[in-house]
This record gives structure tokens, sequence and C-alpha cells, in this order.
């Protein structure tokens, strides 16, 4: 069998081909032509008014928004209300106030009953115990018992003694 080679030549019976036209010339029914602004319109807008305006359109800013600057280092600033402050008072009247704090008390109770207290009502409690022992120590009430003795003045005799002493006891463990 032969083999007989395709042409694009059509017969006059073919279907014809409509006339090619420019783009510009094309007409759409009911769509827009063009999609989108043209590149770079938000310039060329603003040359626009420039040029209508006389030259005082030149100093504003194309871009939209907000020009106020932004602060980048957020600070959260706590808001203390003022309490109205009374008569200061004296060291007497903060140790009975300390003393009568129910709260304290109750802790206080708590601990000689042999119970153990969460972390916060302990670190609450040596704070008040700390205050009360500081106004006690500026009224001059504290006791002497409760205070650890002072001790006695070693003397350069006493310290040589238990200087040879210690030479004795090494002597002692060498010959061992």
């Amino acid at each position: 069998m032969s083999r007989s080679k395709k042409t694009r030549k059509s017969n006059e019976n073919a279907p014809k081909l409509a006339p090619r036209t420019k783009k510009h010339e094309r007409v759409l029914a009911g769509k827009k032509q063009v999609a989108g602004n043209k590149a770079g319109s938000r310039h060329n807008a603003s040359m626009i008014e420039n040029q209508a305006n006389g030259g005082s359109a030149k100093n504003s800013d194309p871009r939209h928004g907000s020009k106020k600057p932004v602060q980048l280092n957020i600070v959260k600033e706590k808001k203390v209300e003022s309490k109205p402050k009374g008569p200061k008072l004296t060291d007497e009247q903060k140790l009975l106030k300390l003393e009568e704090d129910p709260r304290l008390n109750s802790l206080l109770d708590m601990l000689e009953e042999g119970k153990s207290l969460n972390q916060d009502d302990q670190k609450w409690l040596d704070k008040q115990l700390t205050q009360i022992e500081t106004l006690l120590d500026k009224l001059g009430l504290s006791d002497e018992e409760e205070q650890p003795k002072a001790k006695k003045a070693v003397t350069d005799d006493d310290l040589f003694d238990k200087f040879e002493s210690g030479a004795d006891l090494l002597k002692d463990y060498q010959n061992d």
C-alpha cells in the first residue's frame, strides 16, 4: 500500500475562518476589556494631581494608611491606685498590728500543731516574723535569752594548747 502525504490545503467546501482582527478593534460584549489598573497607577495618579494642582501635591505621600509612628518596644504600665494616706504609725502601733494579724496567728497555730505550710504561706510568714524582729530590736524589747550568747574571747594560750594537742594526735597516728 502506498502512503499518501496529507496536505493542509482544504477544498472549497471546508469551513472558512473569520478574518483576523486586531485586539483594539475587537469588541467583547458584556466583559471588561482589560483587567486591573495600569502598572504604576499609584504614582501616575499623584503625577496627574500634581499637574492639575500646580505642584501642591508634590509633598503628599501616595501611600495609604496612617503615617503615625509605631512604638516597637511595648512597655506595660501598671496603674497603681493611690491609697488615702492616714497618719503615720509609730513602731509600737506597727508591732501591735502585726501581732494581732489573724492570718499570722492561724499560720503559727498550724506550725505548732505540726502541719506543713505551702510555699507562699511560708514566705509570707517569714517576712512577717522578720518585720516583727526588726521592730522589737528598734524598740529594745528583744529578750536576751533569745539572742545567742556571745562566745568568750579566745586567748593565745588556748590556741597554743589546742595546737599542741593536735600535734600529739598526729604523732600517735603516725606511730600506729
